[in-house]
């Protein structure tokens, strides 16, 4: 043991050292050398473990816990992920030959469109961004802006690779935090070689105070200084300058402010904070030295091109019905026009780097009241080839909506009086009495899916949550099928329903 803790001991010092005076390979060879086995022997990088461990029946599975129904379009999904983590596998120059076969979920507003894509992005830890197809209609966007999806979809995995790094190196970016802090708490007393006599030539620095150090480091590491108050410098953190550029700067992928960040000389201010506050703001600092950037971009560019999910919402606000009434540059046939290229694969410039989109997994959606799919151009239609109809939700879909999904909307509610410590109970002829009212008024009025559920059960709930805690001694709270249609009967009946919920 004692051997172990001298060795990492070695190991701190050596990084320590090298960190003082810039030997930036060394430091980075040294602190690996500390990482965890576990973290040195990955055979696969985190995205690509995820999807390894997950089949399409289990993708259904686990999109089943937040989803009701829509069994079609979960398939569909499920395949296509699975097909990403297949084609990683693919030798050879096929793997470059395998096209991702984009989807179209078509269905009213309100059934799980977004929602599927966006649980998607999150079982398989890849980048994913949500655009509105609607953006791209606006004067003066068309062209320029339709890029800037993939420019969200770079930036996103940037910040997921960066947060990766962080995480790997966080074991040597606290050991440097740690030695940063001990140098403030003891700075080391240094003799230079030559200090008595004449020097050789082959003296090296010695540290008379050393056993002092390693008494301090000790109870440092125990956690018995994290109470004392220290002076610490920091990089200034001022916030960036936004210079606006040309128009059409954009397309360039140039970002002035930060070049022009760049270009000034970095700040340091001085703070007062106890051992513990000064870990966590030295922490990401030290953790920034220790990650290749350059490395991290060009990972974070090739899991966007290879994993990157881009969801079009609305794309149906796009189609042309009676052909285009405006220049083609402004008209929805010039919005499809730009988007075909980007759909079909590009290159696209962005500030990290040119980013291709031929394997980027795009996933359009729209309800198409309408317009049909067919009102789309032939060639972007060619580029979707996989259509999936969303089904209308009914009052059993409403009812299994509210009590089968882990972030059900009644456990939300109830989650929220338990924080006044209230118990909130639906019994459950109660909660069936509330979806058939929403089934109700999405058949009268507008059909807006599951979205109604929210504005029923505000409605519903209006008068326990403003008095409590003031007006509710009770501590359980009941939600009967008489209370149900008191409150909601009156507003169900009358003929104006829009005027009284959405």
């Amino acid at each position: 043991m004692n051997l172990l803790y001298s060795r990492r001991n070695f190991v701190i010092c050596i990084i320590h050292y090298c960190q003082k005076r810039g030997l930036v390979c060394v430091f980075r060879i040294f602190s690996f050398a500390i990482m965890s086995t576990t973290e040195v022997n990955k055979t696969l990088p985190t995205h690509l473990q995820k999807l390894q461990s997950l089949t399409p029946h289990e993708i259904v599975t686990e999109l089943d816990k937040y989803i009701i129904g829509q069994g079609a379009a979960k398939k569909s999904v499920a395949i296509a992920l699975r097909n990403r983590w297949r084609r990683q596998n693919v030798q050879g120059v096929m793997r470059d030959e395998i096209m991702p076969n984009n989807i179209i979920m078509i269905g009213p507003t309100g059934v799980g469109k977004t929602e599927i894509a966006r649980r998607l992005a999150k079982l398989s830890g890849a980048p994913f961004v949500k655009v509105e197809a609607t953006k791209f209609t606006e004067v003066g966007y068309v062209g320029r802006d339709v890029e800037s999806m993939i420019r969200d979809l770079v930036e996103i995995a940037v910040a997921m690779v960066r947060a990766e790094k962080r995480e790997e190196v966080r074991v040597a970016a606290k050991n440097a935090v740690e030695m940063r802090i001990l140098d403030i708490l003891i700075p080391p007393q240094v003799r230079r070689p030559g200090s008595f006599g004449f020097a050789t030539g082959e003296e090296e620095e010695v540290i008379e105070n050393a056993s002092t150090r390693d008494r301090f480091l000790q109870q440092l590491q125990n956690g018995e200084l994290e109470d004392r108050t220290i002076e610490i410098d920091m990089t200034d953190s001022a916030p960036q300058m936004h210079v606006l550029g040309p128009i059409g700067m954009d397309n360039m992928g140039i970002d002035l402010g930060n070049m022009l960040d760049n270009m000034m000389p970095k700040r340091t201010v001085k703070r007062k904070t106890t051992v513990a506050e000064a870990r966590q703001l030295l922490e990401q600092e030290e953790a920034e030295k220790l990650i290749d950037m350059e490395a991290a971009m060009q990972e974070a560019i090739a899991r966007a091109e290879n994993m990157g999910i881009v969801f079009i919402d609305e794309i149906d606000k796009v189609a042309t019905t009676g052909g285009s009434t405006g220049g083609p540059d402004v008209s929805r046939s010039g919005v499809q026009r730009d988007l075909l290229p980007i759909v079909e694969g590009s290159t696209i410039s962005t500030k990290y780097g040119s980013v291709r989109t031929d394997h980027v997994l795009f996933i359009a959606s729209g309800a198409f009241h309408v317009a049909k799919p067919s009102d789309l151009i032939p060639e972007l239609q060619g580029r979707f080839p996989i259509r999936v109809e969303l089904d209308s939700l009914t009052e059993e879909d409403f009812f299994k909506i509210l009590t089968i999904p882990e972030n059900a909307l009644i456990k939300q509610y109830q989650a929220l009086m338990s924080s006044e410590e209230v118990e909130l109970v639906f019994e459950e002829a109660a909660i069936k009495e509330i979806a058939s009212t929403a089934a109700y008024v999405n058949q009268e009025v507008v059909n807006i899916g599951a979205r109604r559920l929210h504005t029923i059960l505000t409605t519903l709930l209006e008068e326990t949550l403003y008095n409590t805690p003031d007006n509710i001694t009770d501590k359980t709270v009941t939600i009967t099928p008489d209370f149900v249609k008191e409150r909601l009967t009156s507003i169900a009946k009358n003929q104006d329903l829009s005027k009284y919920i959405l």
